[in-house]
Protein backbone atom coordinates (compact mmCIF):
# COMPACT_ATOMS: atom_id res chain seq x y z
CA UNK A 1 0.00 0.00 0.00
CA UNK A 2 2.66 2.54 0.84
CA UNK A 3 4.83 2.08 -2.33
CA UNK A 4 1.05 2.79 -4.30
CA UNK A 5 1.21 6.63 -2.40
CA UNK A 6 5.03 7.08 -2.56
CA UNK A 7 4.69 6.53 -6.56
CA UNK A 8 1.24 8.96 -6.88
CA UNK A 9 3.73 11.33 -5.03
CA UNK A 10 6.29 11.23 -7.64
CA UNK A 11 3.77 11.97 -10.02
CA UNK A 12 2.15 15.16 -8.46
CA UNK A 13 3.64 18.55 -10.94
CA UNK A 14 4.78 21.29 -9.53
CA UNK A 15 6.39 18.86 -6.33
CA UNK A 16 9.79 18.06 -7.42
CA UNK A 17 12.36 15.60 -5.17
CA UNK A 18 13.04 18.74 -3.06
CA UNK A 19 9.30 19.54 -1.84
CA UNK A 20 8.45 15.94 -1.81
CA UNK A 21 11.08 15.42 0.56
CA UNK A 22 9.98 18.53 2.92
CA UNK A 23 6.75 16.95 2.60
CA UNK A 24 7.47 13.69 4.04
CA UNK A 25 9.74 15.59 6.69
CA UNK A 26 7.01 17.48 7.92
CA UNK A 27 4.17 14.55 7.93
CA UNK A 28 5.98 11.17 8.15
CA UNK A 29 5.18 9.42 4.75
CA UNK A 30 3.90 9.49 1.13
CA UNK A 31 0.70 8.30 1.98
CA UNK A 32 0.14 11.18 5.05
CA UNK A 33 0.57 13.52 2.00
CA UNK A 34 -2.71 12.58 0.40
CA UNK A 35 -4.17 12.20 3.57
CA UNK A 36 -3.78 15.73 5.36
CA UNK A 37 -6.05 17.97 4.51
CA UNK A 38 -5.55 20.79 1.84
CA UNK A 39 -5.82 23.23 4.68
CA UNK A 40 -2.90 21.34 6.61
CA UNK A 41 -0.84 21.37 3.57
CA UNK A 42 -0.92 24.81 3.23
CA UNK A 43 1.35 25.64 6.27
CA UNK A 44 3.94 23.27 5.67
CA UNK A 45 7.27 25.49 4.70
CA UNK A 46 7.11 26.06 0.49
CA UNK A 47 4.13 24.89 0.07
CA UNK A 48 1.66 27.36 0.49
CA UNK A 49 -2.42 27.93 -0.82
CA UNK A 50 -1.50 27.28 -4.43
CA UNK A 51 0.65 24.23 -3.87
CA UNK A 52 -1.29 22.43 -1.30
CA UNK A 53 -4.92 23.03 -3.97
CA UNK A 54 -2.61 21.38 -6.52
CA UNK A 55 -2.29 18.21 -4.79
CA UNK A 56 -5.29 17.57 -3.53
CA UNK A 57 -6.15 18.52 -7.65
CA UNK A 58 -4.20 15.66 -8.70
CA UNK A 59 -4.56 13.07 -6.27
CA UNK A 60 -7.17 11.10 -8.01
CA UNK A 61 -4.90 11.07 -11.32
CA UNK A 62 -1.82 10.34 -9.42
CA UNK A 63 -3.21 7.46 -7.24
CA UNK A 64 -4.68 6.15 -10.89
CA UNK A 65 -1.39 6.13 -12.31
CA UNK A 66 0.18 4.67 -9.23
CA UNK A 67 -2.23 1.80 -9.60
CA UNK A 68 -1.02 0.87 -13.21
CA UNK A 69 2.34 1.17 -12.35
CA UNK A 70 1.92 -1.31 -9.83
CA UNK A 71 0.51 -3.70 -12.23
CA UNK A 72 3.71 -3.27 -14.51
CA UNK A 73 6.05 -3.73 -11.85
CA UNK A 74 4.63 -6.89 -10.41
CA UNK A 75 4.21 -7.86 -13.77
CA UNK A 76 7.99 -7.86 -14.85
CA UNK A 77 9.34 -8.02 -11.78
CA UNK A 78 10.96 -4.47 -11.27
CA UNK A 79 12.20 -3.37 -7.76
CA UNK A 80 11.70 -0.24 -6.45
CA UNK A 81 13.34 1.79 -3.86
CA UNK A 82 12.03 4.78 -1.87
CA UNK A 83 14.20 7.72 -0.21
CA UNK A 84 13.17 6.51 3.37
CA UNK A 85 13.98 3.27 2.32
CA UNK A 86 16.81 1.77 4.22
CA UNK A 87 18.91 0.58 1.18
CA UNK A 88 18.17 3.64 -0.92
CA UNK A 89 21.38 4.97 -1.63
CA UNK A 90 23.53 6.78 0.47
CA UNK A 91 25.29 8.81 -1.71
CA UNK A 92 22.22 9.76 -3.33
CA UNK A 93 20.93 11.01 -0.16
CA UNK A 94 23.36 13.63 0.13
CA UNK A 95 22.30 15.13 -3.50
CA UNK A 96 19.46 17.63 -2.56
CA UNK A 97 17.51 16.97 -5.59
CA UNK A 98 18.05 12.69 -6.05
CA UNK A 99 14.77 10.83 -6.82
CA UNK A 100 12.31 10.33 -4.39
CA UNK A 101 11.74 6.88 -5.86
CA UNK A 102 13.98 4.73 -8.37
CA UNK A 103 13.00 1.68 -10.66
CA UNK A 104 15.37 -1.27 -10.60
CA UNK A 105 16.11 -4.01 -12.91
CA UNK A 106 18.60 -6.65 -12.64
CA UNK A 107 21.11 -8.22 -9.36
CA UNK A 108 21.80 -4.68 -8.40
CA UNK A 109 23.59 -2.81 -5.49
CA UNK A 110 23.33 0.36 -5.26
CA UNK A 111 25.61 1.16 -2.03
CA UNK A 112 28.68 -0.56 -3.78
CA UNK A 113 31.74 -0.33 -1.68
CA UNK A 114 33.73 2.05 -4.77
CA UNK A 115 31.36 3.30 -7.26
CA UNK A 116 33.14 4.78 -10.80
CA UNK A 117 31.31 6.45 -13.03
CA UNK A 118 32.85 6.25 -16.49
CA UNK A 119 31.36 9.08 -19.36
CA UNK A 120 32.44 10.28 -22.81
CA UNK A 121 31.58 10.71 -26.18
CA UNK A 122 28.82 9.14 -28.41
CA UNK A 123 31.65 9.16 -30.97
CA UNK A 124 34.06 7.50 -29.69
CA UNK A 125 37.42 7.17 -30.99
CA UNK A 126 39.74 4.10 -30.90
CA UNK A 127 41.93 5.64 -28.79
CA UNK A 128 38.61 6.80 -26.18
CA UNK A 129 37.51 2.63 -26.33
CA UNK A 130 41.50 1.51 -25.23
CA UNK A 131 41.90 4.05 -22.79
CA UNK A 132 38.15 2.51 -21.21
CA UNK A 133 39.33 -1.00 -21.18
CA UNK A 134 42.70 -1.06 -19.99
CA UNK A 135 41.46 1.36 -17.41
CA UNK A 136 38.31 -1.25 -16.20
CA UNK A 137 40.73 -4.07 -16.76
CA UNK A 138 43.41 -3.30 -14.56
CA UNK A 139 40.11 -2.02 -11.87
CA UNK A 140 39.23 -5.53 -12.35
CA UNK A 141 42.46 -6.57 -11.06
CA UNK A 142 43.08 -4.43 -7.99
CA UNK A 143 40.03 -2.81 -7.42
CA UNK A 144 37.99 -6.24 -7.23
CA UNK A 145 34.89 -4.41 -5.06
CA UNK A 146 34.59 -1.33 -8.29
CA UNK A 147 31.13 -0.87 -9.63
CA UNK A 148 31.12 0.61 -12.96
CA UNK A 149 28.13 3.19 -13.71
CA UNK A 150 27.34 4.76 -16.93
CA UNK A 151 24.90 5.96 -19.27
CA UNK A 152 24.11 2.87 -21.55
CA UNK A 153 24.26 5.41 -24.24
CA UNK A 154 26.48 5.14 -27.64
CA UNK A 155 30.72 5.53 -27.75
CA UNK A 156 32.27 5.16 -24.40
CA UNK A 157 29.58 4.71 -22.07
CA UNK A 158 28.55 1.35 -23.95
CA UNK A 159 32.21 0.75 -23.94
CA UNK A 160 32.51 0.03 -20.12
CA UNK A 161 29.32 -1.33 -19.79
CA UNK A 162 30.88 -4.09 -22.42
CA UNK A 163 34.82 -4.13 -20.83
CA UNK A 164 33.02 -4.76 -16.94
CA UNK A 165 31.02 -7.91 -18.16
CA UNK A 166 33.88 -9.18 -19.60
CA UNK A 167 36.04 -9.05 -16.74
CA UNK A 168 33.53 -10.00 -14.06
CA UNK A 169 32.82 -5.70 -12.91
CA UNK A 170 29.67 -5.14 -11.63
CA UNK A 171 27.79 -2.25 -13.90
CA UNK A 172 24.73 -0.56 -13.22
CA UNK A 173 23.23 0.98 -16.74
CA UNK A 174 21.57 4.49 -15.85
CA UNK A 175 18.51 5.04 -18.31
CA UNK A 176 16.47 8.41 -18.97
CA UNK A 177 13.26 6.47 -19.70
CA UNK A 178 10.88 3.70 -18.10
CA UNK A 179 12.14 0.42 -17.83
CA UNK A 180 9.93 -0.99 -20.13
CA UNK A 181 12.10 -0.08 -22.88
CA UNK A 182 15.52 -0.49 -24.18
CA UNK A 183 17.23 3.09 -25.91
CA UNK A 184 19.07 2.35 -27.97
CA UNK A 185 18.03 -1.23 -28.63
CA UNK A 186 21.29 -2.02 -30.21
CA UNK A 187 22.63 -2.41 -26.31
CA UNK A 188 19.87 -5.10 -25.52
CA UNK A 189 22.33 -7.83 -25.61
CA UNK A 190 25.09 -6.33 -23.43
CA UNK A 191 22.10 -5.45 -20.98
CA UNK A 192 21.04 -9.00 -20.66
CA UNK A 193 24.46 -9.74 -19.65
CA UNK A 194 24.47 -6.56 -16.93
CA UNK A 195 21.65 -8.23 -15.14
CA UNK A 196 23.32 -11.05 -13.84
CA UNK A 197 26.02 -8.95 -12.46
CA UNK A 198 24.42 -5.39 -12.07
CA UNK A 199 21.58 -4.07 -14.53
CA UNK A 200 19.20 -0.65 -15.16
CA UNK A 201 18.08 2.02 -13.15
CA UNK A 202 15.66 4.79 -13.84
CA UNK A 203 13.68 7.41 -11.97
CA UNK A 204 11.16 7.05 -14.51
CA UNK A 205 7.79 5.24 -14.59
CA UNK A 206 6.42 3.29 -17.58
CA UNK A 207 5.74 4.06 -20.86
CA UNK A 208 8.17 7.42 -20.44
CA UNK A 209 9.98 7.64 -23.32
CA UNK A 210 13.48 8.75 -24.22
CA UNK A 211 12.85 12.11 -23.94
CA UNK A 212 16.31 15.16 -24.57
CA UNK A 213 15.63 16.18 -21.13
CA UNK A 214 15.37 12.93 -19.33
CA UNK A 215 18.90 12.51 -20.42
CA UNK A 216 19.95 15.59 -18.88
CA UNK A 217 18.11 14.75 -15.66
CA UNK A 218 19.81 11.25 -15.52
CA UNK A 219 23.35 12.73 -15.85
CA UNK A 220 22.70 13.62 -12.46
CA UNK A 221 21.96 10.10 -11.03
CA UNK A 222 25.42 9.00 -12.69
CA UNK A 223 27.17 11.79 -10.64
CA UNK A 224 25.45 11.63 -7.37
CA UNK A 225 25.34 7.50 -7.45
CA UNK A 226 29.69 7.47 -7.64
CA UNK A 227 33.00 8.52 -5.50
CA UNK A 228 34.43 9.35 -8.87
CA UNK A 229 33.33 10.28 -12.16
CA UNK A 230 36.25 9.90 -14.90
CA UNK A 231 35.64 11.26 -18.29
CA UNK A 232 37.27 9.17 -20.94
CA UNK A 233 36.61 11.12 -23.67
CA UNK A 234 34.76 14.23 -24.93
CA UNK A 235 34.27 16.95 -27.22
CA UNK A 236 33.87 20.81 -26.12
CA UNK A 237 30.73 20.46 -25.55
CA UNK A 238 28.29 17.45 -24.19
CA UNK A 239 26.77 15.21 -21.97
CA UNK A 240 29.78 14.08 -20.37
CA UNK A 241 30.78 17.69 -19.31
CA UNK A 242 27.17 18.32 -17.82
CA UNK A 243 27.72 14.96 -15.64
CA UNK A 244 31.49 16.38 -14.00
CA UNK A 245 29.79 19.85 -13.51
CA UNK A 246 27.27 18.01 -11.81
CA UNK A 247 29.41 15.60 -9.91
CA UNK A 248 31.46 18.52 -8.71
CA UNK A 249 28.76 19.92 -7.09
CA UNK A 250 28.43 17.35 -5.01
CA UNK A 251 31.35 17.09 -4.17
CA UNK A 252 32.36 14.17 -6.15
CA UNK A 253 35.85 13.92 -7.45
CA UNK A 254 36.28 14.06 -10.85
CA UNK A 255 39.06 13.05 -13.39
CA UNK A 256 39.57 13.12 -17.02
CA UNK A 257 41.91 11.58 -19.67
CA UNK A 258 43.78 14.03 -21.71
CA UNK A 259 44.18 14.05 -25.40
CA UNK A 260 46.06 15.47 -28.00
CA UNK A 261 46.14 19.32 -28.71
CA UNK A 262 43.58 19.82 -31.57
CA UNK A 263 41.86 16.62 -31.05
CA UNK A 264 38.46 17.54 -31.30
CA UNK A 265 37.33 14.68 -29.45
CA UNK A 266 39.52 15.29 -25.83
CA UNK A 267 39.06 19.20 -26.22
CA UNK A 268 36.59 18.68 -23.16
CA UNK A 269 38.78 16.75 -21.32
CA UNK A 270 41.69 19.03 -22.08
CA UNK A 271 39.90 21.85 -20.79
CA UNK A 272 38.18 20.18 -17.49
CA UNK A 273 41.85 19.61 -16.83
CA UNK A 274 43.40 23.05 -17.74
CA UNK A 275 40.52 24.82 -15.70
CA UNK A 276 41.22 22.76 -12.73
CA UNK A 277 37.93 21.36 -12.66
CA UNK A 278 39.19 17.24 -13.33
CA UNK A 279 42.23 15.65 -12.31
CA UNK A 280 44.34 14.17 -14.97
CA UNK A 281 44.56 10.36 -14.94
CA UNK A 282 46.42 7.83 -17.04
CA UNK A 283 45.28 4.31 -15.86
CA UNK A 284 43.70 2.95 -13.02
CA UNK A 285 46.87 3.71 -10.90
CA UNK A 286 46.69 7.24 -11.24
CA UNK A 287 43.15 6.78 -10.30
CA UNK A 288 43.93 4.39 -6.71
CA UNK A 289 46.60 6.91 -5.67
CA UNK A 290 44.57 9.89 -6.46
CA UNK A 291 41.17 7.92 -4.19
CA UNK A 292 43.79 6.62 -1.82
CA UNK A 293 41.89 3.53 -1.84
CA UNK A 294 43.40 0.71 -0.09
CA UNK A 295 43.59 -2.19 -2.48
CA UNK A 296 44.10 -5.34 0.11
CA UNK A 297 42.66 -3.58 3.20
CA UNK A 298 42.92 -6.91 5.21
CA UNK A 299 46.58 -7.18 4.62
CA UNK A 300 48.70 -4.90 6.69
CA UNK A 301 51.88 -5.76 5.94
CA UNK A 302 54.19 -4.65 2.86
CA UNK A 303 54.08 -6.80 -0.04
CA UNK A 304 57.48 -8.23 -1.19
CA UNK A 305 58.76 -9.89 -4.13
CA UNK A 306 58.99 -13.66 -4.35
CA UNK A 307 63.12 -14.47 -4.92
CA UNK A 308 62.02 -16.73 -7.35
CA UNK A 309 59.22 -14.73 -8.64
CA UNK A 310 59.94 -14.97 -12.83
CA UNK A 311 59.61 -11.35 -14.36
CA UNK A 312 58.55 -10.87 -18.15
CA UNK A 313 60.75 -9.74 -20.72
CA UNK A 314 59.30 -6.05 -20.53
CA UNK A 315 59.90 -6.31 -16.74
CA UNK A 316 62.92 -7.37 -16.65
CA UNK A 317 63.97 -4.20 -19.17
CA UNK A 318 62.37 -2.03 -16.43
CA UNK A 319 64.26 -3.81 -13.83
CA UNK A 320 67.39 -2.74 -15.78
CA UNK A 321 66.14 0.50 -16.24
CA UNK A 322 65.62 1.28 -12.56
CA UNK A 323 69.05 -0.58 -11.68
CA UNK A 324 70.84 2.12 -13.23
CA UNK A 325 68.71 5.34 -12.79
CA UNK A 326 67.44 4.19 -9.21
CA UNK A 327 64.34 6.26 -9.80
CA UNK A 328 62.62 7.45 -12.95
CA UNK A 329 58.97 9.12 -13.62
CA UNK A 330 56.20 6.79 -15.57
CA UNK A 331 56.83 9.36 -18.27
CA UNK A 332 60.67 8.94 -18.52
CA UNK A 333 60.08 5.23 -18.22
CA UNK A 334 57.50 5.47 -21.34
CA UNK A 335 60.18 6.86 -23.47
CA UNK A 336 62.45 4.72 -22.55
CA UNK A 337 60.76 1.57 -23.16
CA UNK A 338 59.11 3.08 -26.17
CA UNK A 339 55.85 2.51 -24.85
CA UNK A 340 52.73 4.58 -24.24
CA UNK A 341 51.98 6.39 -21.22
CA UNK A 342 48.77 3.99 -20.52
CA UNK A 343 50.38 1.07 -21.13
CA UNK A 344 53.50 1.77 -19.18
CA UNK A 345 51.04 2.52 -16.07
CA UNK A 346 49.51 -0.44 -16.27
CA UNK A 347 52.62 -2.24 -16.33
CA UNK A 348 54.13 -0.56 -13.42
CA UNK A 349 50.67 -0.93 -11.45
CA UNK A 350 51.38 -4.46 -12.17
CA UNK A 351 54.80 -4.93 -10.59
CA UNK A 352 54.08 -2.38 -8.04
CA UNK A 353 51.12 -4.77 -7.07
CA UNK A 354 53.89 -7.97 -7.18
CA UNK A 355 56.13 -5.98 -4.97
CA UNK A 356 58.70 -5.14 -7.66
CA UNK A 357 59.31 -1.66 -8.26
CA UNK A 358 57.60 1.35 -5.14
CA UNK A 359 55.69 4.25 -6.27
CA UNK A 360 56.80 7.28 -4.93
CA UNK A 361 54.78 11.14 -5.00
CA UNK A 362 54.32 12.69 -8.45
CA UNK A 363 54.63 9.22 -10.47
CA UNK A 364 58.00 8.65 -10.31
CA UNK A 365 59.35 4.89 -9.57
CA UNK A 366 61.57 2.66 -8.07
CA UNK A 367 62.65 -0.63 -7.28
CA UNK A 368 61.58 -2.29 -3.96
CA UNK A 369 64.91 -3.18 -1.45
Amino acid sequence: MSLRFQIALSQIKGIGPVLAKNLIAYIGNAEGVFRESQANLAKIPDIGIALSKQIKQQQTEALNRADKELFFIHKYNINTVFYTDKDYPYRLKECADSPIILFTKGNISLNGSRNIALVGTRDATEYGKELCCNLIKDLAKFVPDATIVSGLAYGIDICAHKASVEVNLPTIGIVGHGLDRLYPAQHRQTTVKMLEMGGLVSEYLSETIPEKQNFVQRNRLIAGLCDAIIVVESAEKGGSLITADMAQSYNRDVFAFPGRVGDTQSAGCNRLISSNKAGLITSASDLIQAMCWEINPEQNTVIQPSLFMELTEIQQIVVGILRKTETLSVNELAIALQMPVSKTSSLLLEMEFNGIVKCLPGNVYKLRP
